[in-house]
Formats: C-alpha cells, structure tokens, sequence
C-alpha cells in the first residue's frame, strides 16, 4: 500500500505511523506540506502523492475554541475530508476518516450505534458529522471511524492534564455525569491497521463503505477516569498532592464550558468487531498500557 497520512504529531497520528509502517510506504502530510485548512493545497499535495490509502486523523479538535472559529473548525473538519474523498475518488483510492461521539447529543441513554441518528450539540460536532456527510458524499471508498475519550501517549490529553493538576494541587474537582469510553492511541491505530491488513488481503470484501464506532470496550465517567490515572501513578511511586479520595465529583452544570458535551457518549462497537473479526479489550487494559509510556 501507498499510504498518505495526514496529522502524524497528534495523538492518534503518531500511533498510526507505526501501526501502518508494516503494510507498506506511509508518506506522511504535515502541516508544511499541505495545510487541511487550504483545500487547493490539500488537493495538489494528494494528487501529487497518487496514494492508494489515505489516512487522516487529523482534526480541528478544540472543541470550546470552536466555538469562536466555526469557520476554521469548518474547513478543517468538513472541507478537507470532502476534498481527501474528491481525490480519492478518481484514483480508486480508500479514505479513512477519523469522527466523533460528539456527533450525538448523548440523550439517548444506551450505546449508540452507528445508524442512530445524529444530533450534535457543538460546532466541533457539527463540523464533524458535516464532514462524514461530505466524504459520503463524494462516491470514494471510505472507512469513517468514529472513537471518543482518545489518550495517547503523546499530546495533550485528560489523562497528562489530570496528573500535572494532581502534582500542583491539593484538591481536584471532576465531572462525573458525563459516561463515555477511554479509548487510547494505541488501540485506535493498531484497529486500523488490522482492517487495512485485512484489506490488503482480501480487497473491497474486507469491510463495506460506510461508519463503524471504534472504543475500548466497557464506560466510566471523567471523575472515574481521573480516580483510575491517580491511581496508578501513585501504585508505580510517582510523587502527587492528591489522592483519589481527593477528587470531587462535580455536575456539569457545576463546570461550564463554551461547547456542550453529551452526557452519555457510550458507542457501540458491535458492528466493527462483527465486520473485522475483532475483539476490544476493556478500557482499563488499554489504557494501562499508555499510562505505562506517560508515567
């Protein structure tokens, strides 16, 4: 495979440099090179490569900056993918596009699953559905994976903030009725690169066109997300202020932000795994595994 991959320094970015080495050439897209906020350059840049996979997890990602940029988070989230698509169409290339559970309100109260119907409550989330409907859009093979709660073990993240915050401070407050799922880097890329292995060989057959949910598996909250990283930075001797006792659980309403999130976030994996193969571990096995590299 010939594989162009765009956001190589992010989180899920950098794991997929890795995790796709192995099938073939990964031709990395940096900002340099081709701005995903320049859609002519973007195009050239695409065009010139002629791969046969392109792979993009980059993203704007700031969801409450979004808020006062809607149209950079537009061009970013929703044009690029859209023009990846347009490429990708008349080269006979597949696109694999990274989304979000922000694209859902969270109201639902159950694991959504990837034909339920979407309501985003955010420009970040807005912008984002608005690109998997573009790249749908343009007739290319695509691969839209949706993930949520992403810590890797570079970049910034819940799990880097909550632990700086815990060596700084003597007290920590955490939202605990938002639910969703601690999915890592790591995990987000080495799932992708099974299905590209899996595409390379057996072609289309592989996997259909169309929106899978990639998560660990299992829920927690943020509260008990943050409770979990503490205590495993204390059990390997890292020196913290705090305690897991330490951190309050606090509402939403108790912590505003520009941009809502949605409440329960839960995604179904079912449809991946059937179509794939694929088994997902429980989210605090993968998660260890990169509190091991960030510790």
């Amino acid at each position: 495979m010939r594989i162009a991959l765009t956001g190589a320094t992010g989180q899920v970015g950098f794991e997929l440099r890795r995790a796709l080495a192995p099938l073939g050439e990964v031709i990395v897209l940096d900002r340099a090179q081709a701005d995903l906020s320049d859609a002519t350059a973007l195009k050239a840049a695409l065009r010139a490569i002629a791969p046969s996979v392109i792979v993009n997890p980059a993203a704007y990602t700031a969801v409450d900056k979004a808020e006062s940029e809607p149209e950079l988070a537009k061009a970013i989230n929703a044009t690029a993918p859209a023009v990846m698509g347009e490429v990708a169409a008349a080269l006979g290339a597949l696109v694999v596009h990274y989304s979000t559970d922000y694209v859902f309100d969270g109201a639902l109260a159950k694991p959504y699953q990837e034909t339920d119907t979407t309501h985003p409550q955010s420009v970040y989330g807005q912008t984002k559905w608005a690109g998997e409907q573009a790249l749908a859009a343009t007739g290319a093979d695509y691969w839209i994976f949706r993930t949520a709660w992403v810590i890797g073990a570079r970049g910034h993240n819940f799990a880097r903030t909550m632990l700086r915050l815990a060596a700084e401070r003597d007290s920590l407050q955490v939202v605990s009725d938002q639910v969703g799922t601690p999915t890592t880097a790591a995990l987000i890329a080495d799932v992708t690169a099974q299905a590209l292995h899996q595409r390379l060989q057996q072609g289309a057959a592989a996997g259909p066109n169309g929106v899978y949910h990639l998560t660990a598996a299992g829920h927690t909250s943020w509260h008990g997300l943050a409770c979990h990283v503490i205590t495993k930075a204390l059990a390997a001797g890292h020196t913290l202020k705090v305690t897991p006792d330490q951190i309050a659980a606090i509402t939403t309403a108790q912590f505003p932000t520009p941009a809502p999130r949605p409440a329960d976030s839960r995604l179904s994996t079912t449809k991946l795994e059937n179509t794939f193969g694929l088994t997902l571990p429980d989210w605090r096995v993968a998660l260890d595994h990169t509190l091991e590299q960030i510790l």
